[in-house]
């Protein structure tokens, strides 16, 4: 009988063997499609959904990361923030949410499914501007007012903030500093006027929260729509004495 190497008792093959083990008994699913993943890159979309992410990569508007699809030529900005006017210096998105990537985003938010972050590190590992757009900052979640939360049971702003400092191998620190003071209501029904008006004085600084001016601050969201839930917390952060000021969020749309 040979003997076993090194490699094949080493714990990494041990893991990859149970989770084998684990997919054979128990296979996984598509968080989108619901079809077994069998030769996909990533653990819960299978091949053909992960044919459909649209990862958003350089030219992009400078505002929230929606991509330029071909050269930019004209205004750094797109249509999405025309009416915006950012108190922040620069956004940038992961990926477009539609598709497979709302179904991961629907999935993180409202059923407290936070294995698809393994697969947003993953995209992450493919987009090495979003990498260096991240390190060596504090990462801000944006957060939900107390009720929201108890009633969730998680922030899932935080959730992200937390796999993007593993994603720098804790080069970025993430820290709780804003609050929400007011309940309001969801922003999904609303237009870009009401949801600037929903969200307008419902955040502020954190009691123990200490704003460093020079330090670079940047708030994470789950998706960025129009802006005006980051843009609220960007303006909390800037009267506090803040003057570096970014946001970047899961998806957009």
């Amino acid at each position: 009988m040979s003997k076993q190497t090194e490699s094949d008792s080493s714990p990494s093959s041990g893991k990859k063997l149970g989770s084998a083990l684990t997919d054979i008994f128990f296979p996984r699913s598509c968080v989108h499609c619901t079809d077994a993943i069998e030769d996909s890159p990533y653990e819960f979309l299978c091949r053909s959904c992960s044919q459909e992410l649209f990862l958003s990569k350089p030219p992009a508007c400078s505002t929230c990361g929606f991509p330029f699809y071909g050269m930019l030529a004209g205004p750094k900005s797109c249509p999405h923030c025309a009416e915006l006017n950012p108190l922040f210096k620069q956004g940038m998105t992961l990926f477009l949410a539609k598709g497979p990537a709302r179904s991961m985003i629907h999935e993180l938010k409202y059923n407290g499914g936070f294995y698809v972050l393994n697969d947003a590190t993953k995209m992450i590992a493919q987009s090495p501007h979003y990498q260096q757009y991240i390190d060596n900052s504090t990462l801000i979640p944006v957060p939900l007012h107390p009720t929201k939360q108890r009633e969730r049971g998680y922030n899932q702003s935080e959730k992200i903030a937390n796999m993007l400092s593993e994603a720098t191998k804790g080069r970025s620190k993430v820290l709780n500093m804003l609050i929400r003071r007011e309940f309001t209501q969801t922003q999904t029904r609303l237009n870009r006027e009401q949801r600037h008006q929903n969200v307008k004085n419902a955040f502020a600084l954190a009691p123990n929260a200490v704003v460093i001016p020079n330090q670079q601050y940047i708030l994470v969201d789950d998706v960025f729509t129009t802006g005006s839930t980051l843009n609220a917390c960007a303006r909390v952060l800037l009267e506090a004495g803040a003057t570096r000021i970014k946001v970047v969020t899961l998806g957009h749309g």
